[in-house]
């Protein structure tokens, strides 16, 4: 006899909107119940959210809050600092490579354009600009990361993997593998040197896939100056036009 087996569904996670008086502010959050062990507290762009077991007590859960008010209050402060969405208007400029890219708008053909060695790019009329414009970074993105990476490589003696993009919240690259390196678009908007330090702290995972002292070793010599671009990253992050959706989450990680 043939039995049908159907896949169990997760129990659903109960939502409900709350505010809480924090030094005499109201913060409003989302609670959400699940059938999880610990709290856990969220911010991101659709505001602070905290995670809690299904029988946690609401003063329990708002101890908790409370406990990390300072690091609330300092998250709340980047939010609110962060740059408004990128609006791609004829003149209007943003950082391509490090360097201020002119962005005009009716060009003619289908594709975006790239001309000035890069310093202004002419998106299609008749286009979504803000697709269009999303499209023509990413290409340049893919286009400068795979040489980069190929220089790299190149330096210790070892296979080029594929790259890829990637628009993951928290991380601005990673290494496997199965699926080779994926570095994160944004950073076609930084500095050549910073964006050569995270594509040479991901080909430094393909000799060492950990953070060893051997890891530092290869990542130091493929990139000596890596300390300066890694805190150029950190206050760079901060400030990064925002094309498209929002991409990156507040706890970015630095490679």
């Amino acid at each position: 006899m043939l039995k049908f087996l159907t896949r169990r569904k997760s129990p659903p996670i109960a939502t409900q909107p709350r505010t809480i008086h924090l030094d005499g502010r109201e913060v409003p959050y989302l609670l959400r119940r699940s059938a999880r062990r610990t709290l856990a507290l969220r911010i991101d762009d659709r505001g602070v959210s905290v995670s809690a077991p299904k029988r946690a007590a609401v003063r329990e859960i708002e101890r908790f809050i409370a406990g990390h008010a300072r690091w609330l209050f300092d998250r709340l402060a980047l939010q609110a600092a962060q740059p408004e969405p990128f609006v791609p208007t004829d003149g209007a400029l943003l950082p391509v490579l490090g360097e201020p890219c002119v962005l005009r708008l009716g060009g003619s053909g289908r594709r975006a354009v790239w001309s000035g060695e890069g310093s202004e790019l002419r998106l299609p009329a008749g286009a979504d600009p803000h697709a269009a414009l999303l499209r023509a970074l990413r290409e340049r993105a893919l286009e400068h990361y795979r040489l980069r990476v190929e220089f790299l490589c190149d330096r210790i003696g070892v296979a080029t993997p594929p790259v890829r993009l990637t628009s993951a919240r928290t991380r601005w690259g990673s290494c496997s593998a199965k699926s080779g390196i994926r570095l994160h678009w944004r950073l076609i908007h930084l500095p050549p040197a910073v964006i050569d330090y995270v594509a040479a702290h991901e080909v430094a995972h393909l000799v060492e896939m950990n953070h060893s002292p051997r890891f530092w070793a290869v990542a130091s010599k493929l990139h000596p100056e890596w300390k300066a671009a890694r805190g150029a990253l950190r206050d760079a992050a901060r400030t990064l036009p925002l094309v498209g959706p929002s991409a990156c989450d507040r706890r970015m990680r630095l490679p």
